[in-house]
């Protein structure tokens, strides 16, 4: 494994291991691949899942790609110390990681769990009540529209195509005098 840098392009702060061959979920390796898919027992609940990937559909973009840069900044002609700039950034950047780490590793589990439980009702009542709802409400209108449609091409369309032809005729100008 080779070391990537998680704060500072130059890789001081700290370093987060990552695999050449992918993770062990979802291989890079040909080889490693093709012996997981042989093997593999295709099931929703056992799905890969990329660990070095974690928002492929990029769901928090624009939310929480929050750097120092971003909260804490020095016009030109107002700067502090140069040390007292990098030990605010260090600190800035390690403690904002570590917190989030830390924050994931107490709610993480039951905030999954809570959001499991919300979309498991979501979807329950989604397949159970709302669709089947919808669908049957579209099977009994359609009825009721065609009667509607038959009365509006019955009654109205003859009208309408009157009072069409009455003003069809009608012809205006405009002339502008001086």
């Amino acid at each position: 494994a080779r070391p990537r840098s998680l704060c500072s392009p130059q890789g001081f702060l700290y370093t987060a291991p990552v695999r050449e061959q992918g993770n062990i979920y979802k291989p890079n390796n040909k080889m490693m691949a093709d012996e997981l898919s042989e093997k593999a027992v295709h099931d929703v609940h056992t799905k890969e899942i990329d660990l070095v990937n974690r928002d492929p559909k990029h769901l928090n973009d624009d939310v929480v790609k929050i750097d120092f840069e971003d909260v804490i900044a020095e016009p030109e002609g107002t700067h502090s110390f140069d040390g007292i700039w990098k030990a605010s950034f260090t600190t800035f950047t390690v403690t904002k990681y570590w917190f989030y780490r830390l924050l994931s590793a107490i709610f993480g589990i039951p905030m999954a769990l809570i959001w499991g439980i919300y979309f498991a009702i979501l979807s329950f009542l989604h397949i159970w009540a709302v669709v089947p709802c919808i669908r049957s409400y579209l099977i009994e209108i359609q009825c009721i529209s065609r009667v509607y449609s038959i009365c509006i091409h019955t009654f109205c369309d003859p009208l309408f195509e009157a009072i069409g032809r009455v003003f069809s005729s009608i012809r205006a100008t405009v002339r502008k005098e001086i």
